[in-house]
């Protein structure tokens, strides 16, 4: 099983986003939007750049 976007409702008009790996554990958690619409667009921003998104490892180095 692949992992989930999971919306939920802040207050009376926000939402958030949790996405979750295939056992249900907490991967991320996204900024309060304001409306739906912008809650899927944030979604469809996470499915288009994770896939192609580059790793900077910003540790001091030693």
């Amino acid at each position: 099983m692949a992992g989930r976007f999971e919306i939920h409702r802040v207050g009376d008009e926000s939402y958030r986003l949790r996405l979750t790996d295939a056992d249900g554990n907490i991967v991320a958690v996204s900024p309060t939007f304001p409306s739906l619409t912008m809650l899927r667009d944030g979604i469809k921003a996470v499915r288009e750049n994770a896939a192609t998104g580059i790793v900077v490892d910003l540790r001091r180095q030693a």
